[in-house]
């Protein structure tokens, strides 16, 4: 199987996603958009990962490739094959099927914990996650559910945090694909303070939050492996 991932900036990459490929004996390919690469072939990808970046969906002026990163985008999903979007990734989805992307009442970044609703447990996808697991966050957008959408997760800064659409479609508003190198990069990247909120801690409380990851790496693995049986 191919994995294909759309990348948006250098230091977000496929993390754990890459690690899980390879131990599955699957291949793993990229294109890095903020390098001005074109998307591959729709034929070639068999499952498709859009991952996260620092930039908003509507910033066609600034990022001219978002408007063809969408077109792919929408014309994958018409094949009915699987789908993953992380951070920006989802929010991209969202977009591209039709719900609203805009400002999150609060920015979210740090260790927070993302609760599961109930109604989920009726789909295999999910059957496996716990009741609330703490995941890392860096967001300060959110998206209304585009059209037909189910909600899976909520947290206590953004309503939106998970969702599934045309059955194999999956956007995570959260990172569950951070390892501690990616962590660190995002951190040792950031030029500027973090603003202040409710929802925001501090770059030691960041990286201290390893403790969370083997969790959370678990739960990715799981999924994947559900949306590569599709």
């Amino acid at each position: 199987m191919n994995i294909h991932y759309l990348q948006h900036a250098d230091v977000e990459g496929p993390g754990q996603i890459g690690v899980w490929a390879a131990a599955c004996g699957h291949k793993l390919t990229g294109t890095h958009l903020y390098r001005g690469e074109a998307p591959p072939d729709l034929a070639s990808v068999d499952f498709l990962v859009i991952l996260g970046g620092g930039m908003n969906v509507y910033q066609h002026r600034d990022y001219p490739w978002l408007v063809r990163e969408k077109e792919f985008i929408g014309n994958f999903i018409g094949r009915g094959k699987p789908v993953l979007g992380v951070c920006l990734g989802a929010q991209l989805i969202a977009d591209v099927l039709g719900g609203k992307v805009y400002q999150n009442p609060e920015i979210e970044i740090g260790w927070y914990p993302i609760r599961i609703l109930d109604a989920v447990r009726e789909h295999p996808f999910f059957t496996h996650l716990p009741a609330e697991f703490t995941v890392m966050h860096w967001h300060g957008d959110t998206f209304d559910l585009p059209p037909g959408a189910t909600l899976l997760a909520s947290s206590d800064a953004c309503k939106h945090q998970a969702y599934i659409c045309e059955g194999n479609v999956i956007g995570v508003q959260f990172h569950i694909e951070l390892r501690p190198e990616e962590v660190r990069a995002y951190v040792e990247g950031e030029t500027a303070p973090l603003p202040e909120g409710k929802y925001v801690q501090s770059f030691e409380q960041i990286l201290a939050g390893d403790r969370h990851m083997t969790t959370t790496h678990r739960l990715l693995c799981e999924l994947l492996d559900a949306l590569a049986a599709e």
